[in-house]
């Protein structure tokens, strides 16, 4: 799967606990809090609200809100990111900065960085287009690219050199450079990008940064994360 990567920073602990929470205040005649020696533990928690609040997609998905997850996203191409980022309900972003960090760019010429590790390229294969016409990616047109890609952080140092400010001579760099971020999203964001991008139209990097989400999104929450593989995933169906 490539460099890609997704990492867990920090994440609300017990959160299938916490939703059972939220949703027992919904019809709960005591103050929640009174009764939380009484919560049922994890495990049991998540059966409970995956039986009686997203069975059946009944679409009462309030409660999800509540628990929080945070998440280091790296070496995805610039356009995964953007099309990401556009999703913004409930999910917020930090971005890598191609103003500040573009001394990984002059690595690459220094040798100090492999070029690969610092632009992406799909590997050679089989593709489809937009209107379903079929190609093949070769190996010399591959080779053929990572030159272009050398080529342009020859001439980026150069501007460099030159007295170009970072923002100004970012713009010769190859479109999808790689790019970490930072995002932070709640359990129903989750699931809503999820829907979005893993899906077989989807962007391929996107539905790679899925697959990867869905992992630490399994580890979170497993009876939620395996309700939605079983209902939901690579569907589209867009959550309420």
């Amino acid at each position: 799967m490539d460099k890609f990567r997704v990492e867990t920073i920090a994440a609300t602990a017990n959160p299938q606990q916490i939703v059972w929470a939220a949703m027992h205040q919904d019809y709960s005649e005591e103050f929640v809090w009174d009764e939380r020696d009484r919560f049922p533990e994890e495990s049991k928690a998540g059966e409970l609200i995956v039986k009686h609040l997203i069975a059946g997609n009944r679409g009462h998905w309030g409660p999800l809100e509540h628990p929080q997850i945070i998440l280091n996203v790296g070496y995805f191409p610039h356009s995964m990111m953007q099309q990401i980022r556009t999703h913004r309900v409930g999910i917020s972003f930090d971005v890598q900065s191609f103003r500040y960090t573009g001394s990984r760019i002059i690595d690459v010429i220094e040798d100090k960085r492999n070029i690969e590790d610092v632009f992406y390229l799909r590997p050679v294969g089989n593709y489809t287009n937009r209107q379903g016409k079929r190609y093949f990616y070769s190996e010399e047109q591959r080779k053929q690219d990572l030159k272009w890609c050398l080529e342009a952080c020859k001439l980026y140092q150069q501007r460099i050199n030159e007295g170009l400010a970072e923002e100004h001579a970012r713009s010769l760099i190859p479109f999808d450079a790689r790019q970490h971020f930072i995002m932070s999203c709640n359990a129903r964001s989750l699931m809503h990008l999820l829907d979005l991008r893993w899906k077989k139209d989807a962007q391929l990097e996107a539905q790679k940064f899925c697959e990867l989400l869905y992992l630490r999104f399994e580890e979170w929450m497993p009876h939620v994360a395996h309700w939605y593989e079983e209902n939901r995933a690579k569907k589209a169906r867009l959550s309420p």
